[in-house]
Order: C-alpha cells, then structure tokens, then sequence
C-alpha cells in the first residue's frame, strides 16, 4: 500500500485563505504567477502544463500565497479543460476573497502544434476600474 506523503497531504487538506486589506480605501494591483501549473487532459490523460497569471484589485481580503500555491496544486492530477481550469480558478479566488476586479489568465504549453491562452474576468457590480493599468503584457 502506497503511503502519502507530507507534501500530498497538505495539498488534499488545504483550502484557499485570505487575509485583510490594509489599504482597502485604494485601488491597486495585485499580480500573482504560478509558471508550473499542471493538469491532465480529460480525453487522453497527457499532462497539460501552463503559466497561470491572476491580477486582481483587492477589496476587503487578499489571497495568501501558500493557500493558493496548495489550491493550484490540487489541479495536477484532475482531468480537465484548459477553459473549464481557468474558470474554476476564477470562480473559486472570487468566491474566497470577493475582489473588486479578477482577472484569470492561462497560458497552456502547445500540444500537437496548438497553442492554448484562455483570460476569464469578473468584476464586482458597480466596480469602475480607475485609470489603474492591468495588462495583460507585463
């Protein structure tokens, strides 16, 4: 019988957090990259690799680095569509720390020739972005 790892256990038992803004009165910029962002195709089981980008301008709460560094990792093994992943990190980030804008970007690695860049965006009802620059180029 296999036995689980440390590092896999923590990866099954994390749930994403948050901690507060202390410049919630402000607009600004939150940036976050994981270049090794890994899941499998649910057609075939190869792995798909990406870079997966999240800018967000953050109301009350702030995602906290560990807690969605283990979040990503949860994808590794799963069966998935780049379109549905890229979705299913925006909706679970939005939904933990209720943004005033999110944006989620995926850049999957050519398969078979085909190049894959999926953006997924929200924005809070009544959210105006301010003359902040989010690129999706840096």
């Amino acid at each position: 019988m296999d036995e689980i790892k440390r590092g896999q256990l923590e990866i099954m038992q994390s749930r994403l957090e948050v901690f507060d803004n202390k410049y919630p009165h402000r607009d600004y910029e939150i940036v976050i990259t994981n270049s090794e962002f890994t899941c499998l195709c649910p057609k075939t089981g190869y792995p798909d690799f990406a870079v997966i980008t999240v800018r967000y301008i953050p109301d009350k709460y702030c995602i906290e680095l560990k807690s969605f560094k283990l979040f990503i990792n949860k994808f590794r093994d799963r069966g998935i569509f780049h379109e549905e992943a890229v979705n299913e990190i925006l909706e679970a980030l939005v939904a933990v720390c209720k943004p005033r804008y999110m944006q989620i970007q995926g850049d999957f690695n050519p398969r078979g020739n085909v190049h894959t860049f999926v953006t997924a965006e929200y924005s809070a009802k009544g959210f105006k972005r301010s003359t902040l620059s989010l690129q999706s180029d840096r």
